[in-house]
């Protein structure tokens, strides 16, 4: 019969083996990084010490692992800068007009009042494919609105945005169009390459 000592002991040499494994995985897995060199002061032209640049970006800590820059962005300073997207209220219609004050609706401007051709344009019907605009810049949707034969201009002293047309085009049309009318209903088309007996 075996003597119980020699069990007891290779059981406990084994469990203390298990934990020296268990403990040199988990500080292999540890890393420690060593601190970088700090780079030489760089030398103006008069032979003296430049100073560094200021590298720091003030920052705020909101809970435990996010840290904020401080400061306003781009767009906030930029306000035709900021990215919009648009749906508009279905509208059969709708008129260019209507599209440009639901754009600028919260974009912190308003619509100039217009006079001349610029009133004529407020009253063109919207296109269907101007109904979604985005995600875009406020000013490539004002553009995308009036279209090419018109340069968008902003007021930024009083916040208003007005359009003027481009030198050398033509905004109105030469004749007034009437925009169609619902068809009858013995209304039909009937394709060229088909005869009707």
């Amino acid at each position: 019969m075996p003597s119980p000592a020699p069990s007891r002991l290779r059981r406990l040499l084994t469990r203390y083996a298990w934990l020296l494994a268990g403990a040199q995985l988990v500080a292999g897995c540890a890393t420690v990084t060593p601190a970088a060199p700090s780079p030489a002061p760089a030398l103006s032209d008069t032979g003296q010490v430049a100073p560094a640049p200021e590298s720091e970006v003030p920052a705020v800590r909101y809970g435990r692992y996010t840290l904020v820059e401080v400061g306003v962005t781009a767009s906030q300073h930029e306000l035709m800068q900021q990215i919009i997207d648009v749906t508009m209220p279905g509208a059969d219609d709708a008129t260019v007009g209507d599209a440009l004050r639901y754009v600028l609706r919260r974009s912190g401007y308003r619509l100039c009042t217009g006079e001349g051709p610029v009133q004529s344009l407020f009253g063109w019907p919207l296109p269907a494919a101007d109904l979604h605009l985005g995600p875009v810049t406020l000013r490539d949707a004002l553009q995308a609105l009036v279209g090419g034969a018109w340069q968008v201009a902003v007021d930024s002293a009083t916040r208003t945005v007005c359009f003027n047309p481009i030198p050398g085009t033509s905004p109105l049309p030469a004749t007034s169009l009437a925009a169609p009318g619902p068809a009858a209903p013995n209304d039909s088309i009937t394709p060229a390459h088909e005869s009707t007996p």
